[in-house]
């Protein structure tokens, strides 16, 4: 169930939260709501979008600087102009379901609203470089990240990546907040005991798994993006994705992309696309559709950067 309590602030992808719900994934932060970057409350939504949802079974409304979504059984959401979640729950839903989509969809929306590319994936800090692994659903996105952290490595974000770029057009990453979503075979795999960690859905087997002291919140510039994909053969291999190539990967492994050229955000994207190809790599890297990879993995990338590292 969820309870309305005093506003409270915090900080996250860059942004100053003031928010009614609590966010207790996210570190702290005193402030007043005319600090804030972005305000987060409660509010009965039911009738707005009634009259906004014209097709059935639509998920999305987009309209000018605010975009409303429902997630059946949970919440409808609206976000107006990168400045304001408004969250209208549906009876009985639970507040942890809620919070999933405020730190996930709804970021990611702010984000894209403010012109802060939002990429689908997790980054470590690695040598004081930031490091994006992007992919499908289930490339194994944030157990590589995981991986890292074993390593004695630092997390930068987990699910929504947020790139932006310096004054001199210089790509770099923002740190999220200090969670990871893994699934319970990775949990199995790294020795952590699942009952520990509180499930995303009921009967999921993705759980959230707090990485505070293996986390990062200084912004760091982006070196080198690589995209995870599945394959049939048997061996961990990196190959660079080239030319024109780079622009459709970007693309695909933008947060909720299917929403850019709804916000009118098409020309926008394509040219930040540019500004951040011209300055980092990019590479993809295979690995087996079956067994537990990670280790060689993990191998496979800092032999890269050492390589890298090494030339200048």
């Amino acid at each position: 169930m969820v309870e309305i309590v005093q506003n409270l602030g915090y900080r996250a992808f860059g942004l100053n939260l003031f928010s009614q719900i609590p966010l207790p994934e996210v570190p702290r932060l005193g402030i007043s709501k005319d600090m804030s970057d972005v305000e987060i409350e409660y509010g009965d939504l039911s009738e707005l979008w009634e009259k906004q949802v014209l097709l059935p079974k639509q998920k999305y409304v987009v309209e000018d600087h605010m975009v409303m979504f429902e997630v059946p059984g949970i919440a409808i959401f609206k976000i107006q102009e990168g400045k304001k979640i408004t969250v209208s729950p549906i009876s009985n839903s639970d507040e942890d379901h809620i919070r999933l989509y405020i730190l996930g969809t709804c970021m990611g929306i702010i984000l894209l609203q403010k012109k802060v590319l939002p990429l689908h994936g997790s980054a470590i800090d690695i040598n004081g470089k930031a490091y994006a692994f992007i992919g499908d659903s289930g490339a194994g996105k944030s157990t590589l990240a995981a991986a890292f952290l074993k390593e004695g490595f630092q997390l930068l974000s987990d699910d929504v990546i947020p790139v932006s770029l310096s004054k001199d057009n210089r790509p770099f990453i923002t740190p999220s907040y200090p969670q990871q979503k893994l699934w319970q075979e990775s949990l199995q795999v790294f020795g952590i005991e699942k009952k520990d960690y509180q499930p995303l859905f009921e009967r999921e087997t993705k759980f959230s798994v707090p990485v505070t002291s293996s986390f990062t919140n200084k912004p760091l510039p982006l070196s080198s993006v690589f995209e995870l994909v599945k394959t049939e053969h048997g061996e961990v291999t990196l190959q660079k994705i080239n030319q024109l190539e780079r622009f459709r990967t970007l693309f695909c492994h933008t947060y909720r992309n299917f929403l850019v050229p709804r916000l009118g955000l098409m020309e926008w994207h394509f040219m930040e696309s540019v500004n951040i190809l011209n300055k980092i790599h990019m590479y993809q890297l295979h690995r087996p559709n079956t067994g537990f990879t990670v280790n060689n993995l993990v191998s496979q990338i800092l032999e890269y950067i050492n390589e890298e590292d090494s030339l200048f």
